[in-house]
């Protein structure tokens, strides 16, 4: 079994920036994996943000966080990080954290694993 726990969320202003850290524990890590972030906004489905492989060569962005948002990989913590820059109310939203065995992808159903979330809150 897998456990995630994020953090870093918060309140902030447009223009702002915050890092989300997400810390795996649990079954081992020997095999690929991939993370990804998540986010779901009051009424809306969860949307696709950002993924990475376990090695870190191989990265997604969402077009809507493309140049904004940076995600980054410390196999020795077994932490991910997400970066986020130039921040919009339209960030606004619970991100999640996710975890599958397996290459990388954008769609939310084939990730086994989530953390709790957490709340960032952009005001313009």
């Amino acid at each position: 079994q897998v456990q995630l726990v994020e953090s870093g969320g918060g309140l902030v202003q447009a223009g702002g920036s915050l890092r989300l850290s997400c810390a795996a524990s649990g079954r081992t890590f020997s095999y690929m994996y991939a993370m990804g972030w998540f986010r779901q906004a009051p009424g809306k489905e969860r949307e696709f943000v950002v993924t990475i492989s376990w090695s870190g060569d191989t990265i997604y962005y969402a077009d809507s966080v493309k140049g904004r948002f940076t995600i980054s990989i410390d196999n020795a913590k077994n932490t991910v990080y997400l970066q986020m820059s130039s921040l919009k109310s339209e960030d606004t939203a619970v991100y999640y954290c996710a975890m599958r065995f397996g290459s990388v992808t954008s769609r939310y159903t084939e990730y086994n694993y989530w953390g709790q979330g957490t709340q960032v809150t952009v005001s313009s």
